[in-house]
């Protein structure tokens, strides 16, 4: 069974820094994706990033790039969403998703396995 467990949300100030966890366990994700994505009250979820398991390949959102940098440590079994120079938009619930075979990273439904999210708020 595969279970995505993410960590490391809180509450932060305008121009901080939160470093998400995602710790992925229950098959070998070596032909997968892992990203991150987020949704704020009242909105739809929103593709951040995303990284190709085997070679290590990212994608960002144009709205996070620069601030945001996504990695994984194979070791560990673990993906990673470093985040600074936050703003108060940044604020959502912040999900870890896995997917197989995925046509358009951006697409919440390609990907088939979800974590149950972390939350991420950052004051003005």
């Amino acid at each position: 069974q595969v279970q995505l467990v993410e960590s490391g949300g809180g509450l932060v100030q305008a121009g901080g820094s939160l470093r998400l966890s995602c710790a992925a366990s229950g098959r070998a994700f070596t032909s997968y994706r892992l990203g991150w994505f987020r949704q704020a009250p009242g909105k739809e979820r929103e593709f951040v990033a995303t990284i190709r398991w085997s070679g290590g390949s990212t994608f960002y959102a144009d709205s996070v790039k620069g601030r945001f940098t996504i990695s994984r440590d194979n070791a560990k079994n673990s993906v990673y969403l470093q985040m600074n120079s936050l703003k108060p938009e940044d604020t959502a619930v912040y999900y870890c998703a896995a997917g197989g075979k995925i046509s358009i990273v951006t697409r919440p439904y390609e990907y088939d396995y979800w974590g149950q999210g972390t939350q991420v708020t950052v004051s003005s």
